[in-house]
């Protein structure tokens, strides 16, 4: 009962800001650890899912609030109305005057977000700072995929999906890690700052990309705009998203031979994002007509049992991969083809330069598609705003044509 109570005071508080008439304040309920997965899965995904720029004002004001709720009692209390005021500031784009012995990128924790947004950060600071150590604060996963490029250095953070204060408890590791005046802190929207409102250093060396503002109501692509942004921030043309996995431990034979085809049918537990059947099953057996497949069973559990139960009525010829996803992305970087949902794997092969195919549903606004398709001249993007399995289908089926 009290799960159905957070998720009706976690919508209602979303859709007074979707109306434009936020309340003045957080209701308090939100903060507490059962509807933590409602304040931050159904509210603040949200705002930002919207790319609205006034919605970032809602968030700012009424999450601040969260943060000070949180520290009531503790050593240090937080005033929303100063977390406001510094992160109207910070959010202002304005240009890095010096160079600084050490650059601190922060991850974004989704892997996607790190391939689209991030990386092109890491790629516009290296560009910038030739002699600066470029660190990339971030969970061994996110940094796994970036682990081949040597000029970055791995800090080692975890971001734990739990109540509030386990949410929060990365803040004091940020600041030990900016700590030092010499370092300049990058920072792509990222949910450990959660979104910029949590001080870890002096203002004028920290550097917000606020993702769901920046751009406004154009239709740009989220690569697009954070190589604008570090172009009018650090003074770098040409930044663009890159990944760099670590090669297999040397004697290790290939596991897959060209040509094949990647694919993902992961949707991050966001079942919107999902075609129903028979489409998953008719899409493997439409793919594995052209090459073999090798499918990335994901997290396992439910999601690794739908794929197992799509092949085998496919009678596709295909393969699994069971490993970490850097691991993935070395096999989508060799693949003729990538196909998937909307997922990280779809920014990995576009930054890779293989041709894909995405299936693109559950938005729950356009803009919010405009944002995160990937970037490349080899992506096709299949927008699903009816989610009919046969036409859906169909449509995959005219665009693989005309791939080579």
């Amino acid at each position: 009962m009290r799960s159905t109570s957070c998720e009706a005071v976690a919508r209602e508080l979303l859709e007074r800001c979707l109306a434009g008439a936020p309340p003045k304040r957080l209701p308090r309920i939100l903060v507490e650890e059962p509807c933590t997965r409602a304040l931050f899965g159904i509210f603040v995904e949200g705002l930002a899912d919207r790319f609205e720029p006034a919605l970032c004002d809602a968030y700012a004001r009424l999450f601040s609030q969260a943060i000070a709720l949180h520290s009531e009692g503790q050593n240090e209390s937080h005033d929303p109305a100063a977390l406001v005021a510094r992160y109207d500031r910070v959010r202002a784009p304005r240009p890095v005057l010096r160079d600084p012995e050490r650059v601190l990128v922060l991850s974004r924790v989704t892997l996607g977000a790190d391939v689209a947004v991030t990386s092109v950060l890491l790629s516009a600071a290296k560009l910038r700072f030739p002699s600066a150590e470029i660190l990339f604060a971030a969970p061994r996963k996110n940094f796994e995929l970036f682990a081949a490029d040597p000029r970055l250095t791995h800090a080692p953070l975890e971001y734990r999906r739990g109540s509030l204060s386990q949410r929060l408890a990365v803040w004091e590791d940020l600041k030990l890690l900016a700590a030092d005046p010499h370092t300049l802190v990058l920072d792509p929207d990222s949910r450990l700052t959660q979104l910029g409102l949590l001080p870890i250093c002096e203002e004028s060396r920290y550097h917000l990309f606020e993702s769901r503002r920046y751009g406004g109501v154009s239709a740009a692509a989220l690569p697009e705009l954070a190589a604008l942004w570090c172009q009018e921030t650090l003074g770098v043309a040409g930044a663009a998203p890159y990944v760099a996995p670590a090669p297999p431990p040397a004697g290790t034979p290939a596991a897959h031979s060209a040509p094949y085809i990647a694919i993902s049918l992961g949707v991050g537990e966001n079942p919107a994002k999902r075609v129903a059947d028979p489409f998953e099953t008719e899409l493997l057996a439409l793919l594995s007509a052209r090459a073999p497949l090798v499918i990335d069973k994901g997290a396992g559990g439910e999601e690794a049992a739908r794929v197992e139960r799509a092949v085998a009525a496919s009678k596709a010829r295909a393969t699994f991969w069971e490993g970490s996803f850097a691991g993935f992305a070395r096999i989508i970087q060799g693949a003729s083809l990538y196909a998937g949902y909307d997922s990280a794997g779809q920014h990995v092969a576009a930054a890779s330069g293989v041709p894909l195919v995405t299936i693109f549903a559950g938005f729950p606004a356009p803009r919010m598609f405009q944002r995160w398709r990937p970037l490349s001249p080899l992506a096709h993007v299949i927008r699903v705003d009816q989610p009919d399995p046969l036409e859906i289908l169909a449509k995959t089926a005219q665009v693989l044509a005309k791939i080579p």
